[in-house]
């Protein structure tokens, strides 16, 4: 059995939410520059990690793991920027917020591991 890589499990499903939010906020609340920048920061997320994996070296895959933490730092912005404004219902916006969180903290972690190793 292969060993589950927990980050890339994560970020597709994250990435799955986006894009569900992105096309209700378009059809429904007829919202379409914000939810245009949410999807592409939140499907980066698991893009850039994927690349990560496939690495050619150990700083190839730092390079796109911090891009990946970035990603999820500006899909944090979003998220809380389409709460506040009343795009988003709060208990929707708290749960995305945290697999957003707990993406960072993952990501986060990796890269501090790899920047040990150095």
């Amino acid at each position: 059995m292969k060993n589950r890589n927990i980050v890339q499990e994560k970020s597709y499903a994250f990435a799955l939410r986006i894009v569900k939010l992105s096309r209700h906020l378009s059809e429904q609340k007829k919202e379409y520059d914000l939810s245009r920048q949410l999807l592409r920061s939140g499907t980066s997320i698991g893009a850039n990690i994927e690349e990560a994996i496939g690495g050619q070296s150990g700083k190839d895959f730092l390079a796109k793991m911090n891009i990946a933490y970035k990603e999820a730092r500006e899909t944090h912005y979003w998220l809380r920027l389409l709460r506040d404004s009343g795009y988003i219902e709060k208990d929707e916006a708290a749960s995305c917020l945290g697999d957003g969180e707990e993406i960072m903290r993952l990501t986060g972690s990796i890269i501090k591991t790899m920047k040990q190793k150095d």
